[in-house]
């Protein structure tokens, strides 16, 4: 009987080198880190474009609205996401939630006249509970700052 070789796993299949594998990891990580920042810049270019013609909107409409307000306050909440992950490399949930208050806040502002009891108790509802799920992890970001909750 012969010992086991190293290089292979454990069924017996050779592995690459340390050196080949090692090459071709940090490549593929390379085109995933690529990929990630050229989606990154995409996404922020978008949020750009889409802010420049919404304020171009309000500028000819002369008439600002909540709703634009409101919709403004979208755009630049996903822009300092955007940033915060830029310089963090971590994607702050919070942000998240921000826009997702921000947005249930407009759908209620813009559309209440219309809605029925039960759709805007949804949303009031649906509101409070994303404003605790902030408070919670905003309290356990507080009380256990090695841990990454944000």
């Amino acid at each position: 009987m012969t010992a086991p070789n190293p290089r292979n796993n454990e069924k017996g299949i050779p592995m690459p080198s340390n050196k080949y594998y090692e090459r071709l990891e940090h490549f593929g990580n390379l085109l995933v880190d690529g990929f990630h920042l050229l989606g990154l810049f995409v996404i922020g270019a978008v949020i750009v474009w889409a802010t420049a013609l919404e304020m171009i909107y309000i500028f000819v409409h002369r008439e600002p609205t909540i709703k634009e307000i409101l919709l403004l306050f979208i755009y630049l909440e996903l822009g300092a996401m955007i940033g915060i992950y830029f310089k963090t490399k971590r994607l702050p949930v919070r942000f998240l939630l921000y826009i997702a208050l921000t947005a249930l806040t407009r759908v209620l502002a813009v559309d209440i006249k219309t809605m029925t009891d039960e759709r805007m108790m949804m949303i009031s509802a649906a509101i409070l509970v994303l404003a605790v799920a902030v408070l919670v992890i905003r309290i356990g970001t507080d009380r256990f700052p090695g841990h990454s909750y944000d």
